[in-house]
């Protein structure tokens, strides 16, 4: 890997910690790693941008509108790329200079290539108008991946694993700072092996439902949720093999339960440090 300064204190910023459920509180799910003097975010929910300038406003100078330049998104369902045009466009028009460049399964180039032709005309009459711009901040450098190292540089190294969810391909991301390493998981069911992926895992940012609220769910949703997600005692028994120094909990699928409940649940079985997590909480 590239050599990292060893002076890198690293965040983790919780940007956006909700599901496809519009809760007005939780933003749709986005993670910020700080490194360096550089962020780099993992996923593009509904109102990634407005959350990154709120964690500006409150001190993380990394995470300014016009430096949100990397991205790495975990899979391609819509609560968790709705902000895409939003991250490719705001920063651009706040005097971003340079290409965005993002991360991301395959069908993440198609998807880009939709919206730039959606947006054309946005984009002619800000390069031809009379308002101030730059020819390159609205272009977006795509990296369709596949698992392993896809990513590094002077703060960080990414490794992206598959996981688990459906019929989507999806990955979930390991950072590598020079003080601890993140893994994300973005969504999935449990699998053989996950534990294993995990182990070494500083922090652990990791989706969940609680049983108790999916037993209030129509038998339909029962059978999705089961398949295409992790609960809250799965979800405990992962983390007690993998044993990350801090499980943070985000994408909480509730369903009438209360986030005691949900931290309850996983102290049933588990009893290392947990903790729910809010949007722009930093750990």
């Amino acid at each position: 890997m590239s050599p990292r300064a060893n002076h890198v204190s690293s965040k983790v910023v919780l940007l956006g910690t909700g599901t496809p459920n519009a809760e007005p509180e939780r933003s749709g799910p986005s993670i910020a790693i700080i490194a360096g003097s550089a962020a780099y975010l993992v996923d593009f929910g509904p109102g990634v941008v407005r959350r990154a300038a709120a964690a500006y406003q409150a001190g993380i100078e990394e995470l300014a509108v016009h430096m949100l330049r990397t991205a790495f998104v975990t899979h391609l369902h819509s609560d968790h790329t709705a902000g895409y045009p939003d991250l490719v466009f705001t920063p651009w028009v706040l005097t971003r200079d340079r290409p965005l460049e993002v991360h991301g399964p395959p069908g993440l180039r198609s998807m880009t290539e939709h919206i730039l032709s959606a947006y054309e005309e946005d984009i002619r009459a800000r390069l031809d108008g009379l308002q101030p711009s730059n020819p390159a901040g609205w272009k977006v450098n795509v990296h369709e991946i596949e698992p392993g190292t896809i990513f590094e540089d002077a703060n960080v190294g990414v490794e992206a694993f598959r996981v688990n969810h459906g019929s989507l391909k999806a990955f979930g991301y390991k950072f590598h700072a020079p003080d601890r390493t993140i893994t994300i998981s973005g969504d999935t069911a449990p699998f053989d092996g996950l534990a294993e992926t995990y182990r070494g895992t500083d922090v652990l940012v990791h989706e969940v439902y609680s049983v108790a609220g999916f037993k209030r769910y129509p038998a339909e949703w029962r059978k999705y949720h089961s398949i295409m997600h992790t609960s809250s005692h799965e979800l405990a028994s992962i983390a007690s093999s993998a044993k990350p120094g801090l499980l943070i909990l985000y994408h909480q699928l509730l369903n009438g339960a209360t986030e005691e409940d949900l931290l309850a649940e996983i102290r049933e079985q588990y009893d290392g440090r947990v903790v729910s997590g809010k949007d722009l909480e930093v750990y």
